[in-house]
């Protein structure tokens, strides 16, 4: 073979051929130019798509519908036609006045007309291009009007090809056109593919005479055609429908002679609904929406698989583009949100909801981009759009009610359902690995029917059930323990359920199979269901998800006879001293029980049992024996059944629950001593009882706006009367203990943080004071301390808010065999209203906004006056900013403030009530990142509406739509306003003042049928009517009823039974104690009040004080008598409103001090000041017993010194000394036993000198700390010298705060007889004899009762240092005050009034005289020897009679430890 020649590169034509090879083809041959014409032709699916034949499934117009089936065609032909069509309607956004568009499609003669009115193309030469503009826009490429990008156009051409591409492949094209403005008619033919053309002919037209026409052949051959095909035909008939619904009825268009009737979009979307309904069994929705000038959307629901039908500009863009998923996104995402919120495990996406739907969409968009020529998808993006499309609300809810939300859950349902099948569990009978389970020998054998799984309510009460199976064998019983309430599968989410690990361990136990048709109980592991739970309502509320559970998923299983089971055990046990048991299975029955006794209780013990853990494995046994008596088979008995359960449990079914809360009566319980109870009786009769329980528990009453542990924490602050701080830890023990709190401590430390926050957004008035970390604005209370390091105590406002008077009027609560709490307080104002609530409870919920306490203040005076209220709007204490009524959307609209700093720079100085700092500064960081922002759930809208000169932070807040509160009977109630409320808190707040008023009128009566007695009956025993010494005390009795002596006897217990567990010291006299007088025989105690007085009170003197004293009383009586129910609220009105003033004066003045620190420091940051050298320290050491100069001096109530509480050993002057804070109710039960406590000898160091043997040390004093809440006024105590013989009185001030101090009083050293000398120099000495002082408390009534001063002590009295003394606590509702109430509260009791009442003072109140005993010191021990010592004189003070015994063993509850 030859080797190859190779040829240079030479220019000729035969060294061209040569080089290519074989000489074929030559350069130019290959390599070729062509015009564009040459190139539309040669490539015509760069610009008209493909002209190869497609089959595919579209929508075509036949029948007068639109159809979808397989069609043959080519895509170039199709768009050559479209390309004419879009250009005609293009002329309605030129001309708006064009009304008219027809088409002819004649396809024996391969013609196509289009035809529309309006202005048509100008008729004048271009003067470049210098031929006519008809010619130069239809006959010449790449030629436009829409060339400008900075003109905004809303036409369907763009880049100057459109008509042109239709007359190249064409083999003939003719225009014609009117210009009625300058009154010509133009016509031109052009030929060949656009390869020819004629001369223009133009005529004359009419003035105003608009329109053009285009007719064309298409050039079959091109499109490999022999003639216009019936389905290109359709193809054609459908894009002129679609012009007809794009351009609406202002345009008649018209289709080979005939007008298409298309009013609307909407029309033009039945078309296609109308075709599809055929196929379906209902109709498809239609929700239409016009938006704005541009948009128009149609939606409806699709079979699965997501449908659109869009134009742009009247382009037909079949595959959509942004502007259909623009709109696309609005709908899914709230779809997507609802069917999320209404079943939380749907866990649905956007694109789940995408494929139900079926959308269509009409747009006009500014200057809009396609993907190609073809322009099948729009590619502009949506900030290009020039306009938006915000689908209304209204529209996107009628779309979520379409269906499509239900349609989208039984979806959800179906794959939970598949997924839920993975952990079905099987007939087997053996089976491991399940922790705690006790399985029966037999489950999952042939004997399977037979056996019992019991569900019990935690490992103590398996433990019973173990106890029991003791008795009936382990073959056929099996035990599972279950952790606290099971989850309400009818609204959990699959992954809920599937990660719930005891329902799991459920199904795997009695072998469930998901979603069966149980008719038996042969293919499971156990026959037998049997739930084990506390007979309280959380016992109940746990019955009911088990059988809810079963209910959602298996059904049918529930019809199987006794396959569900309940074990029930007693939750009251009454044991007789006569060996009698009986047992009670409900309260109601306990209650009527209990009733039926009366007076016959003597002898019975009850004994609660709040859980199955209270019963002990003997009587877990004995339930056993007897098993039939405690199993109840729940049995169905039709579809009620079924449908109570749902209600129950659906929250589909959240309105009638409403209406079942509603209609419940109290005493409704169920019969426990029926054999079988149908599910309906179940829901009915004692599941409700858990709803209402659960609902008191969240929903806060009308009348005291609180809930119940609320109400618990109040109780217990009066009861403890919580003036001085205590840790809130600590406190949290002692509200379980007292008030019968059963529930977390977590929970209870939360309510009491909660009621004492005071920052903005929380309370406008804290009934507990934050004295430490309660937490701040910044996270909304979140940031408090554990409650193991803060303290609290009462409020000084809360006693003006709930009134120490109406205490006795209360209704108090009964448990465990002890008074708790009242059913409610009743506030001067509604507390409901003051401090707002919020809470979630069954079938009901509650939030209720923050109003100005003034604001109610003032409408209870119009009430009272008969005037109309005036509208109250929300208010927060400390907001800044502002709350203003929403006109057009109900509500409110709470605005924050913004300062300008300057034109880049804002200071937000407010925020929205309930929106957090923190929380705010995550949403400013969510919107610089560009994440969605979580919203507040109570948070209706929120919204930025700033421009360029301002920031306004606006929140529209769920104020007042829904509210829902406890009335005073215990049932819910909706207001729509606050002043509903007040309306309602009105009548029954004046009723409670009426009782107040004769409550206060009955003591009186009371206090003056004493006096009266009293003073007759000293003047008996003076004048010597009445005998009293040396005769028996039974015929003294006989006497005293014979001369018309009143008995005044004490106040007992009715017969109660005896309660197991119950505190032998009952507490709170006045609230549960009932009178039972015996008005035919007298008894000892019924003239104790007469007999008890001393022999130093029988003097006439005393008869005249007891005279004035009833002649006072009797005025004051008729003074209250006479005034008004109504005026006695404006009083605490008033002094409510002086209280709010006061605390507002002091918290201005704390505001004022931290801007002025604040200013200061802000300066110093801009200040160098010269730093200051440092100094030396300068050690003072503090005297420990300092003693003002002048020993009569009056001391302010920060001055008193506590007293010291000796210990058995003695201490240094170098250690702290511990001191005892003496509590304002302590009572002390003799002279003698105080002058043992109060061991001036003791060191201070000795805290366990009551408790020991061993002789205390000499005590120094120590001044006390202020007293919190004190009112600064001065106190003066005149000591007596002991040389004075005669019985002088001596008044004594005391401060206004209600409380009983003890004060030190200061003597001048070695002043007289009284007077300590300093310990050298007395050490030795005899003591000197003890002399009495008598005084008389005089002056105010509000004067302590029983001051005693004691200022030396002697040894000759004969009293051990060391005896023990049990301090006693006054009742919380017996504390001596100011009020009418207070002064009178002592006739409550026969000894209220002073026995001595020796002295001058006429027409004062009910005095107790005292005595004041000088007594020398012992001899002091091994102490050092101080020249100065001072004498220090001691006020003792004392609540009630010395030689009252009673009043230990009625108060003896309310001894506590002090540390």
């Amino acid at each position: 073979m030859e080797p190859q020649t190779k040829y240079p590169l030479q220019s000729s034509s035969a060294a061209n051929v040569a080089a290519t090879g074989g000489g074929k083809k030559t350069i130019e041959e290959m390599y070729q130019k062509k015009t564009q014409l040459e190139h539309i032709l040669l490539r015509p699916d760069t610009y008209v798509g493909s002209v190869e034949k497609h089959t595919q499934t579209l929508w075509v117009y036949e029948n007068d519908e639109m159809v979808q089936r397989a069609v043959s065609y080519v895509p170039g032909l199709y768009k050559i036609f479209d390309e004419i069509l879009v250009n005609a309607a293009d002329n309605k956004q030129r001309d708006p006045s064009m009304d008219a568009l027809k088409v002819s499609i004649d396809a024996e003669a391969n013609t196509v007309s289009i035809f529309n009115n309006g202005d048509g193309v100008p008729v004048e030469i271009h003067q470049e291009e210098k031929v006519y503009v008809p010619e130069l826009i239809f006959g010449h490429l790449l030629t436009s009007s829409n060339y400008n990008d900075n003109e905004k156009k809303t036409t369907g051409g763009r880049n100057g090809y459109g008509a042109k591409l239709t007359n190249i492949f064409s083999t003939e094209f003719v225009i014609e056109t009117a210009d009625g403005k300058r009154q010509k008619k133009y016509k031109q033919v052009f030929s060949d593919n656009m390869g020819k053309k004629s001369e223009p002919v133009i005529t004359k037209c009419k003035v105003g005479e608009n329109w053009t026409k285009v007719t064309f052949k298409p050039d079959l051959e091109k499109f490999k055609m022999d003639y216009l095909e019936e389905d290109v035909v359709a193809l054609m008939k459908k894009r002129v429908v679609d012009m007809a619904g794009c351009l609406g009825k202002t345009v008649k268009v018209e289709l080979n002679g005939q007008v298409i009737r298309m009013k609307s979009f909407r029309d033009y979307a039945d078309l296609y609904l109308k075709s599809v309904e055929k196929s379906r069994p209902v109709p498809l929705p239609r929700i239409h929406a016009k938006v704005g000038e541009r948009w128009e959307i149609c939606v409806s629901l699709s079979d699965g698989q997501f449908q659109q039908v869009s134009f742009v500009n009247s382009i037909a863009t079949i595959k959509g583009g942004t502007h259909v998923d623009y709109v696309t996104n609005q709908i899914t995402n709230f779809v997507m949100n609802k069917v999320n919120k209404k079943k939380k495990d749907a866990n649905v996406k956007a694109h789940n909801v995408k494929n139900h739907l079926w959308v269509f969409v009409n747009s006009l968009i500014d200057n809009p981009a396609f993907d190609s020529q073809t322009k099948e998808t729009l590619t502009t993006r949506l900030a290009s759009f020039g306009s938006k499309c915000d689908i209304p609300e209204s529209m996107l809810k009628e779309v979520a009610n379409s269906g499509i939300v239900d349609t989208l859950l039984s979806w959800a349902d179906f794959k939970q359902s598949k997924d839920l099948k993975k952990s079905d569990g099987t007939k087997t009978q053996r089976l491991r690995g399940i922790v705690k389970l006790e399985d029966a020998n037999d489950a999952g054998g042939r004997n399977s029917e037979k056996c019992t799984l019991i569900l019990t309510e935690g490992d103590s009460a398996k433990a019973l059930a173990m106890a029991g199976l003791s008795v009936v064998g382990r073959d056929h019983y099996g035990v599972f323990p279950l952790r606290g309430k099971l989850l309400n599968v009818r609204e959990a989410s699959s992954k809920q359920i599937m990660d719930n690990e005891e329902i799991q361990n459920i199904k795997k136990i009695l072998g469930l199979q998901q979603n069966k048709e149980y008719t038996s109980v042969k293919s499971l592991r156990y026959g037998h269901l049997m739930i084990m739970a506390d007979q309280d309502h959380d016992g109940s509320h746990i019955k009911g998800l088990l059988i809810n559970f079963i209910h959602s998923f298996w059904p049918s299983l529930l019809k199987v006879p006794s396959f569900m089971v309940e074990f029930t055990t007693p939750i009251i046990r009454a044991f007789h001293s006569n060996g009698t048991k009986l047992s009670f299975y409900s309260m109601p029955e306990y209650e009527s029980w209990r009733e039926s006794l009366g007076n016959n209780a003597n002898g019975w013990k009850i004994k609660y049992y709040k859980g199955l853990g209270t019963s002990t494995p003997q009587e877990g046994r004995e339930y056993f024996q007897d098993l039939d008596k405690h199993k109840k088979d729940f049995v169905w008995d039709d579809e009620q059944d079924g449908g109570a359960i749902e209600m129950a449990f659906s929250k589909k079914k959240a309105e009638d629950r409403k209406i079942w809360i509603r209609n419940f009566e109290p005493g409704t319980c169920r019969d426990h001593m029926a054999k079988y109870i149908n599910y309906r009786d179940f829901v009915n009769k004692e599941l409700i009882l858990y709803s209402r329980a659960d609902l008191q528990r969240s929903i806060p009453s009308m009348v005291d706006g609180l809930k119940p542990g609320q109400r618990k924490i109040l109780f217990c602050s009066f009861k403890k009367k919580l003036f001085k701080e205590i840790k809130v830890g600590q406190f949290i023990g002692y509200v379980s203990e007292h008030s019968a709190y059963h529930h977390g401590e977590q929970s209870l430390a939360s309510t009491i943080i909660n009621m004492a926050q005071d920052f903005v957004g929380s309370n406008n008035i804290n009934l507990l004071k934050p004295n430490g970390q309660f937490g701040t604005r910044n996270l909304g209370g979140k940031d408090h301390a554990s409650a193991r390091y803060i303290y609290t105590e009462l409020s000084t406002i809360t006693r003006c808010i709930f009134h120490e008077d109406d205490d006795k009027l209360l209704e108090y609560l009964n448990e465990d065999g002890r008074c708790i709490e009242p059913t409610w307080y009743i506030p001067v104002i509604p507390l409901v209203l003051v401090n707002g609530s919020e809470g979630i409870g069954t079938g009901w919920s509650s939030y209720i906004p923050n109003y100005n306490p003034r604001d109610i203040i003032a409408n209870v005076r119009r009430l009272l006056s008969g005037e109309t209220m005036v509208p109250m709007d929300p208010w927060y204490k400390g907001f800044k900013g502002t709350i203003e009524r929403s006109p057009k959307e109900g509500g409110y609209i709470v605005n924050g403030s913004v300062e300008e700093i300057n034109e880049h720079n804002f200071r937000i100085t407010e925020l929205p009530i309930r929106k957090w700092t923190q929380d705010y500064k995550q949403f400013l960081e969510s919107i610089t990142d560009g994440s969605p922002n979580v919203k507040d759930p109570l948070i209706d809208d929120f919204r930025q509406n700033g421009d360029d000169a301002t920031v306004n932070i606006e929140v529209r807040m769920k104020l007042e739509k829904i509210v829902g509160i406890m009335q005073e009977e215990g049932k819910i109630k909706k207001y729509d306003n606050p002043e509903q409320i007040l309306e309602e808190f009105f009548p029954l707040r004046l009723e409670y003042y009426e009782r107040r008023k004769n409550h206060i009128l009955n003591n009186l009566e009371r206090l003056l049928l004493i006096l009266d007695n009293k003073a007759r009956f000293i003047l008996g025993v003076v004048n010597g009517e009445i005998i009293v010494s040396n005769r028996k005390k039974a015929d003294l009795l006989i006497e005293l009823q014979h001369k018309g002596f009143t008995p005044m006897p004490r106040k007992g217990k009715s017969a109660e039974p005896q309660v197991a567990g119950a505190n032998e010291d009952q507490e709170d006299d006045n609230t549960r104690e009932q009178e039972t007088e015996s008005v035919e025989v007298a008894k000892g105690g019924d003239y104790e009040y007469l007999l008890s007085m001393s022999i130093g009170t029988l003097t006439l003197e005393a008869v005249q004080k007891l005279l004035a004293e009833k002649a006072e009383k009797e005025k004051e009586f008729k003074i209250l008598k006479e005034t008004p129910s109504k005026s006695l609220w404006l009083k605490d009105l008033d002094e409510l409103e002086k209280k709010l003033d006061d605390i507002d004066s002091i918290e201005a003045e704390e505001e004022r001090k931290r801007s002025s620190q604040a200013n200061r420091k802000t300066k110093e940051a801009f200040t160098k000041a010269a730093k200051k050298p440092p100094q030396p320290r300068k050690y003072t050491k503090k005297a420990k017993n300092v003693e003002p100069e002048n020993d009569n001096s009056s001391m302010e109530v920060e001055n008193v010194a506590e007293v010291v509480k000796p210990k058995g050993r003695a201490g240094s002057n170098n250690t702290q000394k511990n001191t005892l804070p003496v509590a304002e109710d302590d009572e002390i039960l003799s002279l003698q036993e105080r002058l043992a406590a109060y061991n001036f000898g003791a060191s201070s160091d000795i805290s366990a000198g009551m408790e020991t043997e061993e002789p205390p040390a000499p005590a120094e004093k120590k001044e006390a700390p202020k007293r919190r809440g004190a009112a600064k006024k001065m106190s003066s105590a005149i000591v007596l010298d002991d040389s004075d013989s005669d019985n002088e009185i001596h008044d004594v001030e005391d401060d206004d705060d209600n409380f009983e101090i003890m004060q030190p009083v200061a003597l001048e050293a070695g002043k007289k007889k009284g007077g300590r000398k300093p310990a050298a120099q007395n050490a030795k000495k005899a003591p000197a004899a003890a002399s009495t002082k008598k005084r008389n408390v005089g002056g105010k009534q509000s004067q302590l009762l029983g001051q005693k001063l004691i200022t030396d002590m002697l040894e000759s009295t004969g009293i051990s240092p060391e005896k023990k003394v049990r301090k006693m606590r006054a009742s919380p509702f017996n504390k001596k005050s100011s009020s009418v109430l207070g002064r009178v509260a002592a006739a409550d009791k026969d000894d209220s009034v002073s026995e001595d009442l020796s002295g001058d003072s006429a027409g004062s109140s009910p005095r107790i005289t005292e005595e004041v005993v000088e007594i020398a010191p012992p001899p002091a021990r091994a102490r050092p020897q101080r020249a100065n010592r001072r004498q220090t004189t001691y006020v003792l003070s004392e609540s009630e009679s010395d030689n009252d015994s009673d009043v230990d063993e009625d108060y003896s509850d309310f001894e506590e430890d002090e540390d």
